[in-house]
Parts: structure tokens; sequence; C-alpha cells
């Protein structure tokens, strides 16, 4: 068994894979309309879905996405440029990570290690 998709719920399944797409630089590869998936992000890599559910998200989100880079400030003033929302920086000892929330609230993570 292998990991093939983190789906995400949501009220507009193809408002959100807009900035997704943009934010990582993918095409969408299936749109059923109240379902839709991206394109992987490289081969091998796990493709991110969004299913429409009728309520808004309430809370914290109990699974997050977590992007690695090596310029995470970059990265982080990218995706607000895109639309998301920076919520709070955290960092341990050789990790430092912002959290982030994309236009539907959903909130996210982009970390990188210190060399």
């Amino acid at each position: 068994m292998q990991l093939g998709m983190v789906t995400i719920d949501c009220e507009n399944p193809q408002q959100l894979a807009r900035f997704w797409t943009h934010a990582l630089d993918v095409k969408v590869a299936g749109d059923y309309g109240d379902f839709l998936f991206l394109d992987a992000a490289a081969e091998g890599g796990v493709r991110l879905g969004f299913q429409r559910v009728p309520e808004p998200r309430q809370g914290k989100n109990r699974v997050h996405v977590d992007f690695g880079t090596i310029d995470r400030p970059a990265e982080v003033r990218r995706l607000v440029r895109l639309g998301a929302t920076e919520l709070a920086q955290h960092s341990v000892p050789g990790l430092n990570w912002t959290v982030l929330a994309d236009p539907g609230g959903n909130q996210f993570c982009v970390g990188s290690y210190d060399e």
C-alpha cells in the first residue's frame, strides 16, 4: 500500500483548486464537479484532491499538508501573494516552519531545515 492522494473537504473545489494549481505549479487532472484532483507535483508525488461538502470548515483541520523548501521566507511571501494567510511561525533546533491557511481556511505548513 502507498499514499496516493490527500483530499481536502471544501465548499468550492474549483475555487480552491485555482489557488493550489498556482501554488504547486500543477494542472487539474480530473474535475467531476463535486470532486476534483490535481496532477502530482513530481513523479511519485502525492496528488491533492478537493471534495465539496455542505458545511464550512470549523476549527483547525485535523490533518494538514506539510511542504518543504530551501527558501522558506520567499515561498511564504509567494503563497501570501497567491491568497494564503500567514498564521504562525515555529522552530525547533534544525527546523523552521510557517503555518498558513489557503483561501478556504485549510491550514498547511511550509518548512525548511537548517544547513
